[in-house]
């Protein structure tokens, strides 16, 4: 079992490190940390704009820390605010023409490392990976959030 904790956590370990180096890779180009390719890739999918409590929502980060990410690609040049009424809490968060190329570019590159780093899987191990991936985020949620049970709930391998 622990050799099994052990390859698990040194996998995800080491994949989470080699994504953020390519996105420290790619968004150097842009003078931003790489964590901010995630947020040009998911403001690229709503071209009329996304509030910043709904992108706090889909990035499941703090609405202090999206405040802060907004401001920085605000300075840079790569979005705007459209206010409703002077309400900015509600203002919807639109790609300026260089945020769209700079979405452009992240999302381009992110298709190609993803289809490079899959290469050799075919659909169906495809499939069950993502499948598998989904249900031990569901568990592993559930455990940082509620605690690890003092017995386990049935047989593991």
């Amino acid at each position: 079992m622990l050799d099994r904790f052990e390859q698990f956590s040194y996998s995800i370990h080491n994949i989470y490190k080699y994504i953020t180096k390519i996105e420290r890779d790619v968004m150097e180009k842009y003078g931003l940390r790489g964590a901010y390719a995630q947020y040009l890739v998911i403001m690229s999918r709503f071209p009329e704009g996304i509030t910043s409590s709904k992108l706090s929502e889909i990035c499941d980060k703090d609405k202090a820390a999206i405040s802060r990410i907004v401001a920085e690609m605000e300075d840079k040049g790569l979005l705007l605010r459209k206010t409703d009424k002077d309400n900015l809490y509600r203002a919807k968060l639109v790609l300026t023409e260089e945020g769209r190329a700079a979405a452009d570019y992240v999302c381009d590159k992110a298709m190609r490392a993803v289809s490079l780093a899959g290469g050799n899987l075919g659909d169906e191990e495809r499939r069950i990976m993502y499948g598998a991936l989904a249900i031990i985020e569901t568990n592993l949620k559930r455990i940082s959030r509620y605690g690890i049970p003092d017995r386990a709930c049935r047989k593991q391998e």
